[in-house]
């Protein structure tokens, strides 16, 4: 603890020195797992270096709590937690996602169905506000602070310490493939797992219009066999192949770390010579280093959509007829609290206790029209959402008709009055995008 005061005294004597003639981002040690974007202007910001913040400070097999630093990657916090019986209970599915960029960015994973996002897992924040003032935030303390990060993007505020839930596990998970020839079938299975909460996982991947698979999955003390998704064998078409599978359960929590379902390299040559080298981390600090040379005007479509589950069949309807791209990912996300971050009128208008994320990943755009645009609007007419992870064309009056700017901006005055790490639409929409 000694160590990490220490670190956050360098941040805040930083953040102080900082002449304010040029916009803010953070030097990490992991590498951001935002879409990488041509000519993003935050390659030009001046740097707060946070890469130092990397260590598990505390675990508390008792409490089944864990505190630990902002730059942990949930590659190293699986293992040291995995030694008491226990792990996070959302595991973002790559290797190097950090657990400040799970909060930051609104991370979910196979256990989202029961449990919601990362951040809803979460019982304490250590901030560094732009003024250097060091916040504790909690849902009853500074709570609008705490319930903003979330999905901010890091334009509040710096975190640098969390506190979170763990829940006990066991060696290996043993995986089901459940196969369904349609959408209606695919929905009363999802429906009726979220209901029953019989399973410790559940995701799965559209492969195309007819052939719709749930995996779902329980933590098993023993394995008959196990496989290996790190070189040859591609997970996400193991799910129309077999019908069931063993993995050890950090494989099983990183079993997309070469790619969802946009794994490069594909071919078998291809991965006999790179596959085992090219993790998701490489491909996107190889991208960082080239953003210059990505495509400006029709950027490949890789995104997350969060659709309210009755509206699920309108969506594949519409996107079956429009864009017809597979094979898509798909994770059940159930609504555990009415984020702040959205308007309030996002949540008085919705009904539905269940969101999926259906992620659209490595689709290339064709024709004249904007598909990145055509599906934000889509999106608002079903009233979905989606991360800003991705490539965002919002206007800004329809952006803030989205996310919940009197909310934002009241944490805004307090943590960043001066603007130093930008607002949330000129990060995400604008320098994201090459725009000053």
């Amino acid at each position: 603890m000694d160590r990490h005061a220490d670190k956050v005294a360098r941040i805040v004597a930083q953040l102080r020195a900082h002449d304010g003639s040029r916009p803010v981002s953070l030097h990490k040690k992991a590498v951001s797992h935002q879409v990488p974007k041509s000519g993003d202007l935050r390659h030009r910001d001046a740097k707060i270096d946070i890469s130092d913040l990397t260590e598990i400070l505390e675990i508390d097999p008792a409490k089944r709590i864990c505190v630990a630093e902002s730059g942990v990657t949930f590659v190293d916090l699986v293992a040291a937690t995995l030694a008491h019986g226990l792990v996070p209970i959302v595991v973002p599915e790559l290797k190097e996602i950090t657990i400040g960029g799970a909060v930051a960015g609104c991370s979910i994973e196979s256990m989202s169905f029961v449990h919601g996002g990362f951040h809803d897992t979460c019982l304490e924040y250590e901030v560094v506000a732009a003024t250097g003032e060091v916040l504790t935030c909690t849902p009853d303390d500074n709570a609008l602070v705490f319930q903003m990060l979330h999905g901010a993007f890091g334009t509040l505020g710096i975190l640098t310490k969390l506190t979170f839930k763990l829940v006990p596990a066991r060696p290996y998970v043993h995986l089901r493939y459940e196969k369904h020839a349609t959408l209606e079938a695919y929905r009363t299975a999802i429906r009726g797992h979220f209901e029953t909460r019989d399973v410790d996982f559940m995701d799965g991947i559209i492969h195309s219009r007819e052939l719709y698979v749930l995996a779902v999955g329980n933590f098993v003390e023993h394995a008959p066999y196990t496989s290996d998704y790190s070189w040859m064998k591609v997970y996400y078409r193991s799910t129309a192949e077999r019908d069931e599978d063993y993995l050890t359960t950090p494989d099983y929590f990183f079993r997309y770390d070469r790619g969802v379902t946009n794994v490069r390299p594909s071919s078998w040559l291809g991965r006999l010579l790179f596959g085992k080298l090219m993790t998701s981390s490489r491909w996107l600090k190889l991208g960082a280093k080239l953003h210059w040379a990505l495509s400006k005007t029709k950027p490949t479509v890789t995104l997350d959509t969060f659709i309210p589950f009755s509206k699920i069949d309108a969506f594949m309807s519409w996107y079956e007829r429009e864009l017809d791209f597979f094979p898509l990912w798909v994770v059940p996300y159930r609504r555990v609290h009415d984020y702040e971050w959205l308007v309030d009128e996002f949540w008085q208008t919705l009904d539905d206790d269940l969101f999926l994320d259906v992620a659209i990943y490595g689709m290339k755009q064709t024709g004249e029209r904007n598909t990145h645009r055509v599906i934000e609007e889509k999106l608002r007419e079903l009233g979905g959402i989606k991360t800003l992870i991705s490539h965002n064309y919002y206007p800004e009056a329809e952006f803030w008709q989205i996310f919940n700017r009197p909310n934002y901006d009241a944490v805004k005055k307090r943590t960043d009055p001066n603007n130093v790490f930008r607002d949330l639409y000129a990060k995400t929409c604008q320098a994201a995008m090459g725009k000053s």
